[in-house]
């Protein structure tokens, strides 16, 4: 009745698979959920549907994800679905809200411990115990390692062994990191604070070591729901195995081919084995995506397919269920600048068609390339707000580098190449141009000024132009002072707030959400894959960025990179995780864009299904401009009016008939029937040589004429 058709209606418009998902039985459910697929959907359905039906009560739902947005987001959805009382939260402000509850029982009713918000004080006083002098960045990399450690239950004592044996790239020489470790839990011992790992921890130890604890927990919370899984640290399963207390209702849902943040500790491994874990757990797999178009759909799973490794294991092929839309772009440009400027010059055009500022994203493995497209996009009159991170001129190195380069002024003789200038200058604030340093925040500053460097070199290579009369100029070469002067306009027009705009976010910052128009730039070796994944499981996680990257855009995709970092700068490859496209495709470049000199020719124009729309790459496919799959509609009549001419054409010419067109080019062209010369060339297999040879004879055929009239049988 009532409840009878709220639980119909839960389950109204739900596709086959995301109805299994939603009614599986109770027990282990393991939700192998594609990007795009609908996985708040099905989780949600599946808590209500438990609920409204009887099976369970609401408020025995413990619902644990990883941000704050996505836990409000599972609040609002079951809400829209009439049930109240699931407790959905982190892990973090689930295992916060028991400590504190139960605090007095578990403290003998001592007061509990402060929560820090940051690391960063107590690890640079740590630091300082250890003998090591660490600023703020540096501090922030030992920060990272600690909390590695801690999410993955390595104590101090065993750090060494540990960052071994994970092929950790520490800040610092291992055993120091380990003595910062160990000074910094006794800083916290003795100031009577906590950080967010002591909370799970916390949590853990309540559960595992009070009975009382245990039981109360258990008897509130009897189904859990796990969002997010592959990205679970060792730290968050035992605390999720500490709720479970060896019960086996829980429904995780995760996507392998997501897992981006092994460096933090998160492993898929607690998905991948799931049903090891769990004898006779049901597995169900979300394949139909509906957030993107096939087109993009067709691209991200061809990126996938090549995936290797553990993660691979659990790989999905989507399928694509939104009509066709746009074909993505991928482009060539000479350096960065030019890249950004095109990027901007699109951003503009889509705006001013009624695209949203809000529904574009630009996105970039690192943040320390966020500067370019910043300047662009102000230049271009764009409006755009930086997702995760401050805008370049706002990065506190940044400003300190600003202000070495003023007083620099001031002691750099005028006559100093100002490149060299920047380098000499930026001395002063610790940065040297040479290899990067470990520790992710510190690379990370590093890669911001030698991005001024960059922008020195690039701006050095401008002609400034003085002024000697009414209309006379002379070229001059470019001061420090020119250079600080250009840094602060840059500043100024970047600082100008914005209420909304084009979002500008790393790839990680980028996981989670979604945009109408997403162009993924900067996709060069060195830059993504970063020079910095140096094992085969590293270049893997590089790959799945990629993945993550493409799976963002619901309509509009822009794919490119720079064939140099700066006007005639040292030519790069093209990132190895894109597809490999038939070399008779035609480059899709800029106007007024040139490959590099010595730049790799490739090609660039990706080709999708002009009957489902899905991308196209495997050669025959992309010659048909169809999937092998999708039904023919080939001209029989014309097919066979080809075959003849090509026959007469090769007899005269004394070579084999597939020299003059192949098989599949004749199929290609009886299915396509191409009217232009233009629609000639975007068949794989006809370039501009064969244009000149049979275009107008092909056309021709195409139009109707026949064979006699074009290559008449020759008479003996």
């Amino acid at each position: 009745m009532v409840v009878d058709s709220a639980s119909e209606r839960v389950l109204a418009g739900l596709d086959p698979e995301q109805r299994s998902a939603v009614t599986a039985p109770a027990g282990p459910v393991c939700v192998l959920a594609g990007a795009g697929t609908g996985k708040t959907r099905a989780v949600t359905s599946r808590i209500a549907h438990r609920a409204l039906t009887g099976e369970i009560t609401s408020r025995h739902v413990l619902a644990v994800t990883f941000t704050a947005r996505a836990a409000a987001e599972l609040r609002h959805r079951l809400a829209q679905l009439g049930v109240a009382g699931v407790q959905a939260r982190t892990f973090h402000a689930a295992a916060l809200r028991q400590v504190r509850y139960f605090a007095p029982r578990l403290l003998a009713g001592r007061a509990m411990p402060e929560l820090l918000d940051s690391k960063v004080r107590l690890v640079t006083l740590a630091a300082a115990r250890a003998g090591l002098r660490a600023d703020r960045t540096a501090a922030r990399d030992l920060a990272g390692e600690i909390e590695w450690a801690k999410s993955s239950l390595v104590e101090p004592g065993e750090y060494v062994v540990a960052a071994a044996k994970a092929l950790r790239e520490t800040p610092h020489e291992p055993a120091k990191v380990a003595e910062v470790f160990a000074a910094y839990e006794k800083l916290k011992r003795s100031g009577g604070v906590i950080d967010f790992e002591d909370v799970l921890r916390a949590a853990v130890w309540g559960i595992e070591e009070h009975p009382d604890v245990a039981e109360q927990v258990r008897s509130q919370y009897r189904h859990f729901v796990v969002d997010e899984y592959q990205d679970v640290n060792p730290l968050q399963q035992r605390l999720l195995d500490a709720w479970l207390g060896g019960r086996d209702d829980v429904t995780v849902v995760g996507d392998a081919s997501q897992t981006i943040y092994s460096f933090t500790g998160a492993t898929s491994s607690y998905l991948v084995d799931f049903p090891r874990r769990h004898r006779g757990a049901t597995v169900v797999r979300l394949v139909r995506d509906y957030r993107s178009t096939p087109q993009v759909v067709g691209l991200a799973n061809a990126v996938i397919s090549q995936a290797r490794g553990t993660e691979a294991r659990l790989r999905l092929e989507l399928v694509g269920q939104r009509p066709p839309g746009p074909t993505p772009e991928l482009r060539i440009f000479t350096d960065e600048p030019a890249e950004a400027s095109a990027v901007a010059a699109r951003c503009r055009v889509l705006v001013d068609a009624g695209t949203p500022a809000r529904e574009i994203a630009v996105l970039f493995r690192t943040n320390a390339q966020s500067e370019a497209y910043e300047k662009a996009l102000a230049e271009a009159g764009v409006p755009y707000v930086v997702q995760g991170a401050e805008r370049f001129f706002e990065r506190p190195e940044v400003r300190q580098a600003m202000v070495a380069l003023r007083a620099a002024t001031r002691s750099i003789p005028g006559e100093t190449p100002l490149p060299a200038a920047v380098v000499e200058a930026l001395a002063a604030v610790g940065w040297a141009p040479d290899v990067p340093p470990a520790g992710g925040a510190a690379r990370e500053r590093w890669e911001a000024l030698a991005a001024l460097v960059q922008l020195a070199e690039e701006y050095a290579a401008t002609p400034q132009l003085l002024p000697l009369g009414a209309a006379a100029t002379v070229e001059r070469p470019v001061t420090l002072a020119d250079f600080t002067d250009e840094l602060a306009r840059r500043a100024a027009q970047q600082h100008v707030p914005t209420v909304e705009g084009v979002t500008l976010a790393s790839l990680h910052s980028a996981k989670g959400l979604e945009w109408d128009a997403v162009f993924l730039v900067g996709l060069a070796e060195g830059t993504l894959p970063t020079t910095y994944a140096r094992t085969a499981e590293q270049v893997e996680e590089e790959r799945r960025l990629l993945y993550v990257g493409i799976t963002r855009a619901r309509e509009w995709l822009w794919l490119s990179y720079a064939s140099a970092r700066s006007p005639g700068g040292r030519a790069r490859r093209p990132c190895r995780f894109l597809p490999q496209l038939s070399p008779s495709g035609t480059a899709e470049r800029a106007a007024g864009t040139r490959p590099a000199p010595g730049a790799p020719r490739r090609a660039n124009r990706i080709v999708s299904c002009r009957i489902c729309g899905t991308t196209l790459l495997a050669g025959p496919d992309r010659k048909l401009g169809r999937c092998a799959t999708c039904p023919s509609d080939i001209d029989d009549e014309l097919h066979e009016r080809l075959r003849e001419w090509r026959s007469r054409v090769a007899a005269g010419q004394k070579v084999p008939a597939y020299v003059v067109f192949t098989d599949a080019t004749l199929v290609a062209l009886a299915e396509r029937r191409p009217g232009r010369a233009e629609e000639l060339v975007a068949i794989a297999g006809i370039g501009p040589r064969k244009l000149g040879l049979y275009g107008e004879a092909v056309l021709a055929l195409v139009r109707g004429a026949a064979v006699d009239e074009i290559c008449p049988q020759k008479t003996f």
